[in-house]
């Protein structure tokens, strides 16, 4: 088990964000350019997962890289956003999420 610890508040010149992006990209050649561009924003954790820590700008930078890198009607990509309240960026498909009771014994 790993464990890590990660404050996002700590008072600094530019204040950073902690950032999850997750993937689906179904072709090879695309799938390989998404990572290799991630490697420059952060560290992969699993085969399709990427964590990192920037700042504003380059978070801002990701989102405009995204689009250019996948093909929005095949791939998903999601970026979470981890700082305060959150935030999930959401491009390409994504399956329909329905609500389903959920009993928890």
């Amino acid at each position: 088990m790993e464990n890590y610890f990660w404050n996002t508040e700590v008072p600094s010149i530019k204040k950073k964000i902690y950032i999850l992006v997750i993937y689906d990209i179904v072709d090879n050649k695309r799938r390989g350019a998404f990572a290799k561009k991630m490697n420059g924003y952060g560290f992969r954790v699993q085969k399709s997962a990427f964590e990192a820590m920037i700042t504003e700008s380059l978070y801002k930078q990701l989102l405009l890289d995204i689009p250019r890198l996948i093909d929005p009607v095949l791939d998903t990509v999601r970026v979470y956003k981890i700082r305060g309240t959150g935030e999930v960026k959401l491009f390409g498909t994504s399956p329909k999420i329905e609500e389903e009771e959920v009993i928890i014994i």
